[in-house]
């Protein structure tokens, strides 16, 4: 038997394997790249077995989606389980989509164009993951597609005069459950048209080009008219302009972001060409069997199909180094664990955003070491690399206000983006956590009540109960206990102009307190000011606090350098440390032999020897003050 014959009787189990191998590698590659990413989208959604939940997502057409879209996303609270899921729809897409398109086995690598098309919209978002509005976004796609292809399937099995009927009542049923995609369901039903072939070049439609078009106006007519209908009658508190796009992402903030769905525009129109191409499958591929070996050739085209597949999902899968940072640390944050904060922050390759500061700070803060380490680690001001603006407060900021006492601020920012983004877990757990340092009982019963509702955050929620019936012994949580020492003594909220960290460390700065904890605080924000008159009598109180303890190796510096710039403290009995001293001459000694460079030349000559300076910082680190 020739490898060719060979080949050609093995070749209908190898094209199956192509797509279930394809899955395999997604999955892999979600787990092993984006691991962190998908566990913050399950906290920034929000899943709850309650009617009212249920109810509460069908008041807007496409809620069907929208509700199991959310209920699916909660199960990558353990990533490789969602993933599963997620490649499990996928698997039943492709089958479905091949059902009613009646694409041949030896085509079926093309059912993988709509899973990559899916994966790409999935990670082509970035940052767009905090301003998403569209719950479930995840899975919403792809589960709208395979209903939408579902029911294409059982329009064909119709008989051909129930079937204008039929495109009707699909419009008036779909559009509600599953927004624009029952739409786009309709549209392909109208392209289910039988045909058969009479010979290799002739066509013929049984029922009549006439109805032929008919059909198809039927089905525009339905698609305009049926959003309209609802939009009046029941759907009146949703935006006219979204009523032909329910159910799909809406990429606006400043400004509308097209480049964004350019997936999804390509999916509607792979599934239309798909459509338009239905019955010709078979005259296609005897075409192609006069010209060439048949086996070897698809098999050929399919692997041309998937190299071009696979580039296209690296082209817009988002790769960004400060965002898997970002990432990594906050997973970190959520669970206390300092220590991992800091091993994220090491040793990078890249300038840092502000985010990524703010949180290697808040770990060393908590270790007790930021006056030691504050400067070991990069430090830097690097924009977020998203085209839409990007504020810290959406990203960490509800996270840093809490952990610094702040709880007004962290409240007020999770009420208002849970407003406008729509409620989440993290939004509501720390909700929790301001209201029970706040000691309000019976608002941190509201959201212990609701989280009680949630699968995968049931078990945190019951955990808190305790303090609620028992409030005396929260003090008795590490973690709570520190929050409260840190709470204001005044209870106001005000504005923060969206400038977390500079409203933070203004904040911090005017604090006037006894407790050594809080008033290191007041220290540290003087420095990140660099403004010597505030420094001193924090400096000094943070002495008398601490006498007879061992002085932070950068308060040292920082009281070394104002010592010599003003000359208006007598430094000259104070006990430095004499890496201390011998770093400051050494600094200056290179300053002078530098002296007529810009700073952004000075820096990579400076940064081997002082990076890990309080100078450094003073003299070379300039708008880092930033959101």
């Amino acid at each position: 038997m020739s490898s060719t014959t060979l080949l050609h009787k093995r070749y209908p189990s190898l094209i199956l394997l192509v797509p279930a191998v394809a899955l395999a590698v997604i999955a892999w590659a979600l787990l092993a790249f984006e691991d962190n990413l998908l566990w913050k989208v399950q906290e920034l959604n929000l899943f709850m077995d309650t009617w009212l939940f249920f109810e509460q997502q069908m008041v807007v057409p496409g809620g069907l989606l929208t509700w199991l879209g959310t209920f699916f996303t909660e199960f990558f609270y353990h990533t490789w389980l969602g993933v599963l899921m997620l490649c499990g729809w996928w698997a039943l897409l492709m089958w479905v989509s091949a059902k009613a398109l009646r694409v041949p086995m030896k085509w079926a690598v093309l059912m993988l164009v709509p899973v990559c098309l899916l994966l790409a919209s999935n990670m082509e978002l970035g940052y767009w993951i905090y301003f998403m509005k569209l719950r479930g976004y995840y899975f919403v796609g792809t589960i709208g597609l395979t209903l939408a292809m579902a029911s294409v399937w059982g329009y064909r099995s119709l008989p051909a005069k129930l079937r204008p009927v039929a495109i009707v009542v699909a419009g008036a049923v779909l559009y509600p459950l599953l927004g624009a995609y029952g739409l786009l369901s309709v549209l392909l039903c109208s392209l289910a048209n039988e045909r058969r072939t009479t010979d290799k070049s002739q066509l013929i439609i049984d029922n009549g080009k006439l109805k032929m078009v008919g059909t198809f106006v039927l089905a525009l007519l339905t698609v305009w008219l049926v959003p309209v209908i609802y939009y009046w009658a029941v759907y009146y508190q949703t935006n006219f302009d979204d009523i032909y796009r329910a159910a799909l992402p809406v990429f606006e903030l400043d400004k509308a972001y097209p480049q964004y769905y350019v997936p999804f525009i390509l999916l509607g129109g792979f599934y239309v060409l798909c459509m338009m191409f239905d019955g010709r499958w078979k005259m296609f591929g005897e075409r192609l069997s006069h010209r060439f070996n048949s086996s070897p050739f698809h098999l050929f085209t399919s692997v041309v199909l998937l190299a071009l597949m696979g580039w296209g999902v690296h082209y817009y899968w988002y790769r960004d180094y400060n965002f898997e940072k970002e990432l990594e640390m906050r997973r970190a944050l959520e669970q206390s664990d300092w220590n991992g904060m800091l091993r994220a922050a090491a040793n990078l390759e890249d300038e840092p955003t502000r985010a990524i500061v703010m949180m290697k700070n808040l770990a060393l803060f908590r270790l007790g070491r930021q006056g030691d380490e504050m400067y070991h680690y990069k430090t830097g001001a690097k924009a977020y690399n998203a085209p839409m603006p990007v504020k810290m407060t959406q990203l960490v900021g509800c996270a840093i206000y809490y952990a610094y006492g702040q709880a007004n601020y962290c409240y007020r920012w999770c009420l208002e983006d849970g407003v406008e983004y729509g409620w989440r877990a993290d939004y509501l757990k720390y909700m929790t956590r301001c209201a029970l340092v706040n000691v309000e009982t019976e608002v941190a019963k509201k959201y212990i009540r609701l989280l009680k509702h949630t699968r995968f955050h049931k078990e945190w929620a019951e955990a808190q109960e305790q303090y609620v019936e028992h409030p005396e012994t929260i003090k008795d949580n590490e973690e709570y206990a520190i929050v409260k020492r840190l709470l204001m003594q005044e209870d106001h909220l005000g504005s923060d102009n969206a400038l977390a960290e500079m409203y933070l460390m203004n904040t911090l700065l005017d604090i006037n307190t006894r407790d050594p904890l809080v008033q290191e605080l007041t220290l540290l924000s003087a420095l990140w000011k660099k403004d010597i008159g505030l420094f001193w009598p924090r400096f000094f109180n943070y002495a008398t606090l601490h006498k007879g303890e061992h002085m932070p190796k950068h308060y040292q510096e920082a009281a070394y350098l104002y010592g010599h710039l003003e000359n208006q403290v007598d430094i000259s009995q104070m006990p430095f440390d004499e890496d201390v001293v011998r770093s400051y001459k050494d600094f200056m000694e290179l300053a002078q032999r530098c002296s007529g460079m810009t700073e952004e030349q000075m820096k990579p000559i400076f940064y081997p020897q002082f990076g890990r300076t309080f100078y450094y910082e003073y003299f070379l680190i300039r708008n880092q003050k930033t959101n």
